[in-house]
């Protein structure tokens, strides 16, 4: 049944609905597993039968080999095998699914590309993973209205190439962009490096249809900038899954710029590349994009991408600037006499679509690269003020030689979208812990700067105890009314972006890995 709250949130006009509410769910209980991993419960056994009435027999997936690709999304440290996956193919299927694991309590958790770096999509030892990646249809391109209608599963860049014929994009591009799907980029609220322009996905999303927790199909927003009534399409995105599953997206598509210009500079110092950052900003110019990298990682992706940017930088930045030519000239010198005036000992220049792409290919493939330097990397996502980088930066560089592991610096320098790599060895006994708890305190430094511990790759099961670091338990409280609201039997992602009050409590925002804590002294690093 629809909750008397979520019966209030959902009389918006704002939002269609489109089917009515299932019947009572019961709670599955306690299981034991048979030799296939399956849980030996009524409820899941007769979820099981239902799911593969439901869906064709490819699309239900029991046997460990092939659930064994599903354990885990980009966050490789923390795994779980699923119970089952399925792969619906169609809207219907998806709202089947959830209604028949509604009715025996067994948790949902919808997972895109499972490229996301939090943990979101994290399976449930009894739960049923529910894949949507078949679901990949651009189903229009309104180029009148400049929209895009698109499955859950299309690709973000799949996106842009589709609507390039028209001289329109898609803007936000996360790194991962050739892998990521719109579901997961509306799950995470994703961003890029084009965020700083152009806005998050919630930005750039004007409408969804979303499968609720009881199975009912809604519809949020629509092909409009402006829809009457509570503004529940910005609290679907970055919910992670845990308010609704998303089955069709309604993007905004813009016009390709008429000419950009790519510049990248080359600082001796961190803290100058840190400053020109605040007086490009100060100056009142918004570029398309402004990333910085530190010297490793720098170092990384040339080896990786051959981008050209200088190996002796202590950092680089690379800053796009895009609009009409006759103005690009004029912010291009502009920017480029900032750039000098904080210490920029190089600084090249980029026009020609090749070059650029040669210049982008070196950010965009950071993460990939840092693998040359070490088996094994967590990548946080915190954000914090610009005018705190420099002393942020100081202080992750200390918490790196407290702690032993090594730091390389990638960020969307522009929004403080800080993107910390812990670069360590899962081999080695306990590394990977250590590095959970060093990623857990450079959040809590962003948090102490006056900034937040995610930016755009979300909470997860990553951050929920840093979770209790940035927010009081009045605010965790409206959380759980929140989610209680959407969500009353808790079957959707369970476990994930929120803290429990007594988990807060009793760990103190220390960071848990596999339910336990890393370390009981960590003062001792």
């Amino acid at each position: 049944m629809v909750s008397p709250c979520l019966s209030q949130v959902v009389s918006s006009p704002c939002l269609v609905r489109h089917n009515a509410a299932m019947n009572d769910a019961s709670t599955a209980t306690s299981t034991s597993a048979n030799s296939d991993g399956e849980p030996q419960s009524a409820a899941h056994q007769a979820v099981l039968k239902q799911l593969r009435s439901l869906l064709p027999e490819s699309s239900v997936i029991t046997d460990r080999s092939g659930l064994k690709p599903y354990e885990t999304d980009g966050l490789t440290a923390i795994r779980e095998m699923p119970w089952v996956v399925v792969l619906p193919e169609t809207e219907a299927q998806v709202a089947a699914v959830v209604r028949c694991c509604a009715q025996h309590g067994v948790p949902v958790i919808a997972r895109g590309a499972g490229t996301g770096l939090s943990g979101g999509a994290r399976p449930h030892a009894q739960g049923v993973v529910l894949g949507l990646s078949k679901m990949a249809a651009i189903e229009e391109i309104d180029i009148d209205n400049r929209v895009a209608r698109v499955q859950p599963g299309v690709r973000n860049l799949a996106i842009s190439q589709a609507a390039q014929e028209y001289g329109l994009y898609y803007a936000p591009d996360p790194s991962s962009q050739i892998a990521c799907s719109i579901g997961g980029n509306v799950a995470e609220n994703a961003g890029g490096v084009h965020c700083l322009k152009y806005g998050l996905t919630v930005n750039n999303v004007l409408g969804v249809r979303v499968v609720l927790a009881d199975g009912e199909i809604v519809e949020l927003g629509g092909a409009l900038y402006d829809n009457p009534g509570p503004d529940l399409l910005a609290l679907l995105c970055g919910s992670e899954g845990m308010l609704g599953i998303v089955t069709q997206v309604t993007v905004a598509l813009l016009p390709i710029p008429e000419t950009k210009a790519v510049l990248l500079a080359g600082f001796a110092k961190v803290v100058d590349a840190g400053n020109a950052v605040a007086d490009i900003i100060g100056s009142g110019i918004i570029p398309a994009g402004m990333e910085m990298m530190d010297k490793l990682a720098v170092q990384a992706a040339e080896a990786f991408a051959k981008a050209g940017y200088p190996l002796e930088a202590e950092a680089i930045l690379i800053i796009e600037l895009d609009g009409a030519e006759a103005e690009l000239a004029s912010l291009t010198d502009q920017v480029k006499a900032l750039l000098q005036r904080n210490g920029a000992y190089q600084i090249d220049e980029a026009h020609d679509a090749s070059t650029q792409a040669r210049l982008w290919k070196g950010r965009k493939s950071a993460f990939p690269a840092v693998g040359r330097l070490s088996p094994d990397y967590l990548c946080m996502d915190g954000t914090i003020p610009r005018k705190a980088l420099p002393g942020v930066l100081t202080e992750i560089d200390t918490i790196s030689q407290r702690f032993g592991l090594a730091v390389a610096n990638v960020f969307h320098a522009a929004d403080g979208n800080l993107h910390p790599l812990v670069l360590f060895d899962a081999n080695e006994p306990g590394q990977t812990d250590k590095a959970m708890a060093m990623g857990a305190k450079i959040l809590e430094a962003c948090v102490a700067a006056g900034g937040t511990i995610t930016g755009e790759h979300g909470v997860g099961v990553e951050k929920l105890d840093t979770m209790c670091v940035q927010f009081t338990s009045a605010e965790l409280e409206q959380f759980f009314r929140l989610k209680a609201a959407m969500d009353p039997q808790d079957i959707l992602n369970p476990g994930k972006g929120i803290p429990t009050l007594t988990r807060c409590g009793e760990l103190g925002g220390m960071h848990v890995h596999n339910g336990r804590l890393p370390f009981p002294d960590l003062e001792r690093f």
